[in-house]
């Protein structure tokens, strides 16, 4: 749910985690490693890998916190959009500079809250090879460390009753890595500052996921 000015809620968020842990643990078996790396309190970026339709849901519902995702505004249509805005989840337009989803955004960070960010922007891949610069963004204007999130899912057909998901009841792993600063610690919020950032942000999210698949025999 929103507040009066439309910004998303820890209490959306809380309920979202509900329905997550449900339909994640209904139709999957996910199997999470690391949560204990997530910071117990104050704010927090979860930088997920990206490759399945499930990977926003699949962290909602394991992710020892309740999360608040920057997801398109295409998602939101028909009931979706009452239900994604009730659950404290961020509509993002990704044609313009969304000033309105920056501030609920920074908000989320500003509150102590979590925020989850798909940095490569789309599903693809999934491996971290093409990074946007708004994750350093919040990171360094919110001072919030970043956790790397990696979901490995089967990638065999059989068993799929939707193209872009997991096989029913397949196994989902859902790998967490330390916590790191984003900034150089000079403070500096440059254009420059915020590209030296990104790549750092990448190397870091591209290590964790091959350690994930590496932990995973993915």
């Amino acid at each position: 749910m929103s507040d009066a000015t439309g910004a998303p809620t820890r209490r959306g968020a809380a309920v979202g985690r509900s329905i997550g842990i449900g339909l994640m643990y209904g139709l999957f078996k996910p199997r999470v490693l690391g949560a204990w790396r997530v910071p117990a309190a104050g704010p927090v970026i979860l930088a997920v890998n990206h490759s399945h339709n499930i990977d926003g849901p699949m962290l909602m519902g394991t992710a020892p916190r309740p999360v608040h995702f920057l997801i398109k505004k295409e998602a939101f249509v028909g009931p979706l959009d009452p239900f994604l805005h009730g659950i404290g989840q961020i509509e993002v337009d990704r044609t313009t500079v969304d000033r309105t989803a920056i501030s609920h955004a920074l908000g989320v960070l500003e509150d102590g809250g979590v925020l989850g960010i798909f940095p490569e922007g789309t599903r693809g891949e999934g491996d971290f090879a093409s990074l946007r610069a708004g994750l350093a963004y919040f990171a360094v204007r919110g001072g919030a460390p970043i956790v790397p999130v990696a979901v490995l899912g089967s990638t065999e057909r059989r068993g799929r009753l939707v193209r872009g998901l997991p096989p029913l009841r397949g196994r989902v792993d859902v790998v967490f890595g330390d916590a790191f600063d984003a900034s150089a610690g000079d403070g500096r919020r440059t254009r420059k500052a915020l590209d030296e950032a990104t790549l750092r942000i990448q190397a870091k999210l591209t290590a964790h996921l091959e350690s994930a698949k590496r932990l995973t025999g993915r």
